[in-house]
């Protein structure tokens, strides 16, 4: 119906006739307004033409007020005044929407005005005005003397409503505005209306008051006595319809024979606000929080344009029309100043002492505001976007602000417009911000000058900040910190009169007094604020005066402040001008002499232009030669002071030089044996370099070894501070840590494999997977403690956290949880720093047994050896009575000779721990086992010392993989603090046999041996395809020591020994992740011209694997040598920090070739730089074993096809693709469906960054069984797409949210931004929104490198939770 033109308009006059009745319904009801019949006015009322029908036919306007009125007659008191004391708030609220539709109404004022539509428009504004007149003078307050007010009253109904009139009222103003007919009858109808209100009538008759031969004849009245009220809308709509008639220049035909009395006019506004300066001078305590909340409000952007501003405004009217000494006397009155300043009273009471400075302070600032704050239209010749641009440099002199706190900063339009958009390119430039924080707008230099110390908009805390701010400025600039009044806009012709205050008698005596209490010096009569605004006050005079001069002749300028100035006061006082110069000297008034030189400046440069002559060459002579010469003295001896300091510290600090040299001489023994300290936690080391003498030798294994530097590390607690050495036998030192199990590197996501803690029926954990489902990471901040410090302080921690709210979600003491006391990063284990063994390692022998240790012959070795431990284990569970016959008798002729060979390569004692370090070791192998498997506590598990290895290797395969994420190098890119856990990690990790059954590390060294050796190993064992080999080569590296394991003594290999152990295991582990990378590698071409050595290799060996001839072996050489890259570079982190060997510089930097790092690392590894010739060199061995390996069922599947299979190198994750544009984001979400619920109920897509899957979260219909809890879409994905962890955008609140475990989270700034560089969390602005690449990339860095649980931790710590948010829900 409402789409035909005629239905509508008819339908818009019968909704106007019953308005009235259906708003009283909506009232009574309790439906909301979108399903009410009442919600169709806004189609109705914002339509221009059906508007002014219902405006001259229906007089919608009467109608829609006298609708309010009616409903709030109930709050009207025995004056016809609202009182909103016991209010239902809920009703009170449904009424408010009714200011709605009158804004709809308004919403577009008429181009051209009808007599119907003028006479029926001032019908509805009296009726408006009745409304008002019930606001005018509600809920007076009055003084509370003696105790505290026993209850606070109600405020907020009536601020609402002046809230909701806020822009009713400019709109009204503004159609007045668009014809002088309308505006000069609603000036009189409102005029009158005033003078029809009778609240807060005077109690006495007028009295003569005297100040300085003037009288002022007034009735007395106090504000800190009597009754007043904050609410004067009719007043304000007064000043404002004023402004606009001298706007229009309406103001002519007003009829001036209408006695206005100006005093009157003035007097309420003029109430309120000393009512503001008394509650800033603390003298409305006792009245509670009510009152400071109003006049908060009253002065806040929200409220302040039809409050504060207007109440200003009529002041001004007040000051332009009355006789400058009348009001200003009328101002001290009101502030209760006036006989503190005619001298007729005087205390001793402190409170009231300063209670009148407060005052001084604060009635000076009201003269400042009143005097030089003309940017309204009307009042001088500006428009609105200067008035924005005025408001927007003086923001931002406070400091560079972001866009929307430039727009929480100004007043908005009926239409949500704040104007900002026109003005600030021309004053501020625009900073794009970095991977954090926000865009922000600085103030151009050139609009520097127009900034007003006293603006009347600042809060006290802005103002504060504005001026230390401009001041700093001006310092780094080198200029001085006067603060200078700028230069106002002329007054309009209607208030030009108003700078006449500044030239009164009333004014110098004031400013007389105020001077004369400062060079007196009595600090409890005067304060630095009261000077301050007094310098500024004087300041703005000689400007105004100074303009007059230069635009008039002398003549005709009537304004004479600097002459009044330099008068003697009638009572034997000094003139201001004299005092000025008297204060330069007052000490506690030193931050004002620039502001003092600058005032005494502008007095001669007035001086000059009275006595017409030029200012420029009077200046030079009589002004600037004295203050330059004054300043050059100054300047002087800020130098010679500055001199004499250099000279001071320089000789002191010869002097100290001198004693450190006496000191290091009478000292040398103690400086040639003790290293150099350290800083704070970090590793400091001391390296002879005679031990060096191999570095040419950066080779990590096998006979050719470089050596491991002999470091001593001195370390720094920080808990105790105290220094101490890393020495195996002293008590332990540990590195803070944190274990959590990661899908980081996963090749398959949303499948973690079923952990069995028995090791039953399963590979994993002994084996990795090659697609790397889930890892458990060890990662640490660095910092050192002792280990018995840390045990105090963890136990300190848990009594403490147990009596905090909401503890349980920053920390979790059931596992082990803490906070880094240093970094606040999350922990849950230590880990305990093991120095580097010192190993002696002779090459020439090195050299003898490399000619015997061959590849078979180590094979052979090591397989007697294992089948010697496990026949003397057999025995020994056999026959416990004769162990050592039989296990004589089982290995007698070849057999024993095979079995204790092993031992003739060289051996040593192992490496003895302190108790404290063998304790700190099982601390962290029982987390590292317990959080990896997701098993409780057991240090006597099988899987322990594996879990330790796999979570060694897979830490290193993460670093890896985020140095090549980052195009940075292998070595040097770490910090050193980063570099150290990962040390500390790898050597736990080694050391780790020594806690553990021998047996039982033997076992597993025989089981994955069998990977390399099928056959050999369990029955079971993987195929080559089913295992990730640095994982592999970890475990076999750091558990061979084991088989050096006598039943009498202890043993442990030489280095020899290792080296060589070392070096075999990594080719064999080599060749066989080369040819894993062969055959999950198809589709090579054909060969194609002559090929290099190391191509024909490769060929050669492709054809031998696939049985395919003739194709391209550099393209199989390429794909192989890109596929074990990534394992060759993890094999070199983790010799580098076993062994202590210094890596080739080639690795530490970028600059090299990829070529030059592939050989580089095949230096390193002790490798052929043809890694395919470790085929040719070891054929025999080989051979048989490529046979089993090629030969295993599940190698067969994937070379028929049959199954897929990981390649390499593996994919490496990243977060997913997200579309520029957020709308992309938002299309999507809106035609999101969750999958288990069919109804329409608004639901929260949300968006897995790790895969991209869309969920529906906190919602009923999507929860499942977690552990035995219910939980909500989002955390039961994170279990198996992030093992725990998980990082989603929740698109309708363009918000991150970051996840941990079930009860953990927190949110974090999503990566998209607006033009201004800011984020729009629950698209509160809705300004567009575009991707941040650097935000993103720093959100992929936080999830590999493992940073989310310290994120939420640290977040959770910053916020102080009352209510918990069930994250499990999400």
């Amino acid at each position: 119906m409402l789409m035909e033109t005629e239905f509508k308009r008819l339908f818009a006059i019968e909704f106007t006739k019953h308005y009235k009745q259906l708003q009283k319904d909506f009232i009574i009801d309790d439906h909301d307004r979108s399903i009410s019949i009442t919600a169709l006015s806004v189609q109705i009322f914002t339509v221009p033409t059906l508007a002014r029908q219902l405006i001259e036919e229906g007089n919608v306007i009467k109608v829609i007020v006298g609708t309010v009125m009616d409903l709030l007659r109930e709050h009207l008191d025995d004056n016809n005044r609202f009182f909103f004391l016991g209010y239902n708030s809920d009703k009170f609220a449904r009424i408010q929407v009714i200011f709605h539709d009158l804004r709809y109404i308004l919403i577009s004022k008429p181009s051209i005005w009808t007599e119907e539509l003028r006479r029926e428009f001032i019908e509805g504004f009296k009726v408006f005005l009745g409304l008002l007149k019930c606001m005018q003078g509600m809920e007076e307050v009055k003084r509370q003397f003696g105790q505290h007010i026993a209850v606070e009253p109600e405020w907020e109904a009536g601020f609402s409503l002046q809230i909701q009139l806020r822009h009713i009222l400019a709109m009204f103003q503004d159609w007045c505005s668009s014809d002088d007919e309308i505006l000069l009858l609603a000036f009189e109808e409102c005029h009158k209306a005033l003078m029809q209100c009778n609240n807060q009538p005077f109690h006495r008759e007028a009295t003569d008051y005297y100040m300085c031969k003037h009288i002022l004849h007034v009735r007395p009245y106090k504000v800190s006595q009597e009754p007043v009220s904050i609410h004067l809308p009719i007043s304000r709509l007064l000043a404002g319809l004023y402004v606009l008639l001298c706007r229009t220049g309406a103001v002519e035909r007003l009829d001036d024979s209408e006695s206005f009395d100006r005093t009157q006019l003035a007097e309420h506004p003029l109430r309120c606000v000393v009512l503001a300066a008394q509650v800033s001078a603390e003298m409305w305590r006792r009245n509670g929080l009510s009152l400071v909340s109003q006049v908060y409000y009253y002065q806040d952007v929200k409220c302040r344009d039809e409050m504060y501003d207007k109440d200003i405004l009529m002041l001004q009217i007040a000051a332009s029309k009355m006789d400058p000494n009348h009001f200003l006397m009328l101002v001290l009155l009101r502030f209760e100043l006036f006989d503190y300043f005619n001298g007729s009273c005087s205390s001793k009471d402190q409170d009231e002492l300063t209670q009148w400075n407060r005052l001084t302070e604060e009635m000076l600032y009201l003269l400042i505001v009143i005097i030089g704050e003309r940017y309204v239209p009307g009042v001088s010749q500006v428009t609105k976007e200067d008035v924005t641009m005025r408001e927007v440099i003086h923001l931002l002199c406070i400091e560079p602000m972001a866009h929307s706190s430039l727009v929480k900063g100004l007043p908005e339009n009926e239409s949500h417009e704040t104007g900002l958009e026109t003005v600030i390119t021309k004053v501020a430039t625009f900073k794009k911000p970095g991977v954090s924080g926000h865009g922000l707008y600085g103030l151009k230099k050139e609009r520097l000058v127009e900034f007003n110390p006293f603006f009347y908009h600042y809060s006290r805390s802005q103002h504060s900040k504005a001026e230390e701010s401009q001041k700093k400025r001006r310092t780094q600039e080198g200029n001085d910190k006067a603060l200078r009044p700028p230069v106002p806009p002329a007054f309009c012709l209607a208030f030009s009169s108003i700078v006449r205050l500044l030239c009164c008698d009333i004014i110098i005596h004031v400013l007389r007094r105020v001077l004369q209490r400062a060079a007196e010096d009595r600090s409890t009569h005067w304060t630095e604020a009261m000077i301050q605004r007094a310098l500024h006050l004087i300041g703005q005079a000689l400007i105004e005066e100074k303009t007059q001069l230069e635009h008039s002749n002398v003549e005709e300028v009537t304004f004479d402040f600097s002459l009044k100035a330099r008068r003697i006061g009638s009572e034997h006082g000094k003139s201001v001008f004299l005092l000025l110069s008297k204060i330069k000297a007052v000490p506690s008034l030193e931050a004002q002499n620039d502001m003092v030189k600058w005032v005494l400046q502008m007095f001669e440069i007035v001086k000059c232009l009275r006595e017409k002559s030029s200012p420029t060459a009077s200046m030079s002579m009589d002004t600037t030669k004295p203050e330059e010469s004054a300043q050059d003295k100054e300047k002087a001896e800020r130098k010679r002071k500055a001199e004499a300091a250099k000279l001071h510290r320089q000789k002191i600090m010869a002097q100290m030089s001198e004693m450190q040299k006496n000191f290091i001489e009478s000292n040398k023994m103690l400086y040639e044996n003790m290293p150099e300290s350290g800083s704070q936690g970090e590793p400091v080391t001391s390296t002879d370099s005679c031990l060096m003498e191999h570095r040419e030798l950066c080779v990590a294994i096998g006979p050719h070894r470089g050596s491991s530097p002999a470091e001593r590390e001195v370390l720094t607690c920080i808990l105790c501070q105290e220094e101490q050495e890393v020495v195996a036998q002293a008590p332990a030192m540990v590195l803070t840590a944190c274990v959590q199990r990661s899908t980081v590197l996963t090749q398959c996501r949303g499948k973690i494999p079923t952990n069995r803690a028995d090791g039953t029926g399963t590979s994993y954990p002994l084996f990795m997977p090659p697609e790397l489902a889930v890892g458990t990471h060890t990662g640490s901040c660095g910092h050192v403690m002792h280990a018995t410090c840390w045990q105090k302080y963890f136990e300190a921690v848990q009594n403490m956290t147990r009596n905090r709210l909401h503890a349980e979600l920053i920390i979790d003491l059931e596992n082990g949880e803490y906070l880094c006391p240093l970094c606040k990063s999350l922990c849950n284990t230590v880990v305990p720093l093991i120095p580097f063994e010192t190993l002696t390692f002779n090459y020439e022998n090195a050299e003898i047994i490399g000619q015997h240790l061959t590849l078979p012959r180590w094979i052979q070795i090591i397989s007697a050896r294992i089948k010697g431990l496990k026949s003397v284990t057999q025995d020994n569970d056999c026959n416990t009575e004769g162990s050592s016959v039989d296990g004589d008798t089982g290995l007698c002729g070849e057999g024993q000779s095979d079995f204790r060979s092993i031992l003739s390569y060289g051996v040593q004692e192992p490496r003895k721990f302190s108790d404290s370090i063998a304790e700190m070791l099982v601390v962290c192998a029982t987390t590292v086992h317990r959080v990896g498997l997701q098993t409780a506590p057991n240090e006597l598990c099988p899987h322990v010392p594996v879990m330790a290895w796999n979570t060694c290797a897979f830490t290193i395969q993460a670093i890896e993989n985020i140095l090549q994420e980052e195009g940075k190098p292998l070595f040097g890119s770490l910090q050193n603090r980063q570099l150290a856990g990962l040390k500390a990690i790898v050597q736990f990790s080694a050391a780790q046999r020594l806690k553990s059954s021998q047996a039982v590390i033997q076992r597993h060294f025989h089981d994955m041996l069998g990977v390399l050796l099928p056959g050999m190993g369990r029955k079971n064992s993987p195929s080559l395809l089913e295992v990730d080999f640095f994982h592999l080569l970890v475990g076999l590296v750091l558990s061979i020591p084991a088989l050096y394991q006598e039943e009498a003594v202890d043993l442990q290999p030489s280095a020899v020994s290792s080296a060589y152990n070392h070096l075999h295991i990594l080719h064999l582990v080599t060749m066989a992740h080369m040819l894993q990378v062969l055959i999950s590698s198809k589709d090579f071409p054909a060969v194609a011209g002559e090929e290099t050595e190391e191509a024909r290799a490769a060929s050669e060996l492709y054809t031998t694997v696939w049985l395919i001839p003739d194709v391209s072996g550099s393209s199989v050489a390429e794909r192989v040598n890109r596929g074990i890259e990534p394992f060759l570079r993890c094999a070199a982190l983790f010799f580098s920090c076993l062994t202590g060997v210094h890596p080739p510089e080639e690795l530490s930097s970028t600059a090299v070739t990829s070529q030059g790092q592939m050989e580089a690392l095949c230096s390193y590894l002790a490798l052929p730089s043809n890694v395919f010739q470790l085929f040719q060199d070891h054929r025999d061995t080989v051979t048989p074993l490529m046979q089993r390996w090629s030969g295993s069922p599940a190698v067969t599947k994937v070379m028929k096809g049959n199954i897929q299979t990981v390649r390499y190198p593996r994919r490496r994750n990243r977060l997913i693709d997200l579309p520029e544009d957020y709308s992309a984001l938002l299309n999507q979400a809106s035609h999101f469906q969750c999958p288990k619920s069919t109804d329409d109920d608004r639901k929260h897509p949300t968006l897995c960054l790790f895969c991209g899957a869309m969920l529906c979260s906190q919602s009923s219909c999507c929860l499942s069984q977690l552990d035995g809890d219910d939980v909500g879409a989002c955390t039961a994905h994170a279990a198996t797409c992030g093992a725990g962890v998980g990082m989603f955008l929740r698109i309708r609140e363009c918000e991150i949210v970051l996840m941990a475990s079930k009860t953990r989270g927190s949110t974090y700034p999503a990566p998209y931004l607006d033009d201004y560089g800011e984020t729009d969390p629950h698209l509160g602005r809705g300004n567009p929104l575009h991707l941040c690449p650097e935000r993103y990339k720093k959100l992929n860095q936080l999830w590999q490198q493992h940073c989310i649980l310290e994120e939420i931790a640290r977040s959770l710590e910053v916020v102080n939770v009352m209510f918990a948010f069930e994250w499990q829900m999400l």
